[in-house]
């Protein structure tokens, strides 16, 4: 099993969440708001100007748990629709997941 995690700017939650239930091998993700800096946000005179106040800007983290064998097919799913103008850019990372279930 692998968690895959995406950070992305909270206008931009809508449009990945219509992708992510698009997808017939996700079957629900979990959505945290958050706070982050990263260097978009240097390049970013919104982003910026909110930094020099805030010191960070609002972001969506976004945790999907995916079977090993489907986390190319979903990672690939977003990079078109990412391609294909249905959605921003988003940062994202990989990590394996050891155990999971229901308490």
């Amino acid at each position: 099993m692998k968690s895959l995690t995406i950070i992305i700017h909270t206008d931009d939650q809508q449009d990945l969440t219509n992708q992510l239930r698009t997808i017939e091998q996700v079957e629900g993700f979990t959505l945290n708001h958050i706070e982050g800096h990263g260097i978009e946000s240097e390049r970013d005179p919104f982003l910026s100007a909110r930094d020099d106040v805030v010191g960070a800007s609002p972001r969506v983290r976004v945790d999907i748990v995916l079977e090993d064998s489907d986390l190319d097919t979903v990672l690939n799913v977003l990079r078109d629709a990412k391609e294909n103008g249905k959605m921003n850019d988003a940062y994202y990372w990989v990590s394996p997941v050891e155990q999971e279930g229901h308490l």
